[in-house]
């Protein structure tokens, strides 16, 4: 049970208590932002749904102990900060739109996210949260393709 209590509170993470979702997103950020170098386009990919595996086993493991949907569970923000951050390139601006986009996406759950999170056990926790990502993503990749940061000058 440790392992789904480390995995299921993005190994501590959600302890802060309030905030710690919006915690879990940026750590998130930062971890991606490390990634600049990483050449390997795949890696991303797999990290993500490694993630998610482990968060939707994990996120069901642990509301046998601390119920549905607990605060304390962290790692469907670090999922779905992922899933926003797919394909997208690894620069401030685009790591702050993305952060801002999910956790919008994520509190509001419009577009059938609601009933995303209404599914049984870890996968209403994980699958809410990874279609918050998909909606900010698909956001952010019509930014990136428009060129709408080209003229905005960051100092």
């Amino acid at each position: 049970m440790v392992f789904h209590r480390l995995v299921s509170t993005a190994l501590g993470i959600g302890h802060v208590g309030r905030g710690g979702g919006s915690i879990a997103a940026i750590v998130s950020c930062f971890c991606w932002w490390m990634m600049v170098d990483v050449h390997n386009h795949l890696l991303p990919i797999i990290i993500t749904s490694i993630i998610i595996l482990l968060g939707i086993w994990s996120a069901d493991e642990v509301e046998k102990i601390w119920g549905k949907d607990n605060q304390r569970v962290v790692i469907d923000e670090v999922a779905g900060m992922c899933v926003s951050l797919l394909w997208i390139p690894i620069q401030l601006p685009y790591l702050l739109i993305a952060f801002l986009l999910f956790r919008v996406f994520d509190i509001a759950k419009p577009f059938f996210i609601k009933k995303v999170e209404k599914l049984p056990g870890g996968w209403g926790v994980m699958l809410d949260d990874v279609l918050a990502g998909i909606y900010a993503n698909l956001l952010l990749q019509l930014i990136v393709a428009t060129n709408f940061l080209s003229n905005v000058h960051f100092h």
